[in-house]
């Protein structure tokens, strides 16, 4: 087990991760920006350590200060919580090179979900089912055209490089389409620092449900349920409810099975979720997997009694 683990992050998720850490025996110091500088992480911590300015790109999301800090306080693994870099591949491979254990996946593994077209082709090559769309990032709309008539519409454009809503259109018909084009490239560049997008078809009624996974550095895995977030609004999340309701016994196996399968084909380990989308026939369709530890992941823990963050913590000391 470790000794001293860096939590790169803040709020919440700082003072999850710290008290996973406390009962596993392990110390907690924390990074925190000068904004941050008062509060209850930085004020509960063994030790906490100054990592630059308020503004993010500065701080959180500066990878030399944040590995400077890890070094300076001895520590031996890193958590980067949600959000900031818990889906960075650069940060997970420079821990890698300087001997600090990222307390996530490998960055092979966080940059095999990273870009959405990709995938989608890795998870059907695993097996997956997947919604009918383009196979590569759009070259230009006339492409995005050509692409659309053999799909159909409706279709939903989506950016490569993330998603929360950001970068995503409906397209309902071709009139529609060099606007939605345009505007979900200009948003994804804003958004994510890449202004790629993809088709593939919008299914006008579905249900989102999410599956909990599980896994260790030998080959382990087990998935943890379902949790249905279909309650959204623009794309995002608004209500998570776990166990999704109204799921038979066998669907929930099958999201399970296709999960596990998907986790084992690109050798990941410790937590991470697998997103589906069920149409009203009842087939589903992967969408994307979240590398890292969400903010939902509370309510898995309260229906099955499993701490993950502590999982975490144990996947990534072997």
């Amino acid at each position: 087990m470790f000794k001293r683990v860096l939590i790169a992050n803040r709020g919440e998720i700082a003072l999850r991760v710290m008290r996973a850490c406390r009962e596993l025996g392990v110390e907690a110091v924390v990074a925190y920006s000068e904004a941050d500088r008062d509060t209850l992480p930085v004020r509960l911590a063994d030790e906490a350590v100054c990592i630059g300015p308020a503004a993010p790109a500065r701080s959180y999301l500066h990878i030399p200060s944040i590995i400077s800090a890890a070094e300076m306080t001895g520590c031996d693994a890193l958590h980067p919580g949600y959000g900031f870099l818990s889906e960075n591949p650069y940060i997970a491979e420079i821990c890698e090179k300087v001997g600090i254990t990222f307390i996530g996946p490998s960055s092979e593994a966080i940059q095999a979900m990273a870009n959405k077209v990709e995938a989608r082709k890795i998870m059907r090559e695993a097996g997956l089912p997947i919604i009918p769309g383009t196979e590569e990032a759009l070259l230009n709309a006339e492409e995005a055209r050509q692409v659309a008539d053999e799909i159909g519409y409706p279709l939903l454009m989506k950016a490569v490089g993330g998603g929360g809503g950001r970068g995503m259109r409906v397209v309902n018909s071709a009139d529609e389409l060099v606007e939605a084009y345009n505007t979900a490239k200009g948003e994804a560049s804003l958004a994510f620092g890449n202004p790629d997008v993809y088709l593939e078809r919008y299914l006008s009624r579905p249900r989102h449900i999410e599956v909990q996974v599980l896994a260790d550095k030998y080959g382990n895995v087990l998935h943890l349920g379902t949790r249905d977030c279909s309650l959204q609004r623009r794309h995002q999340k608004i209500l998570e409810e776990a166990p999704a309701p109204g799921i038979s016994e066998k669907l929930v196996r099958q999201f399970g099975e296709a999960a596990v399968l998907g986790t084992r084909h690109i050798g990941y380990s410790t937590v991470g979720t697998f997103e589906f989308l069920l149409d009203e026939s009842g087939k589903f369709y992967f969408i994307e997997m979240n590398t890292r530890i969400q903010v939902e992941h509370g309510i898995t823990e309260m229906v099955t009694g499993i701490d993950l963050v502590k999982w975490q913590v144990r996947t990534a000391a072997g």
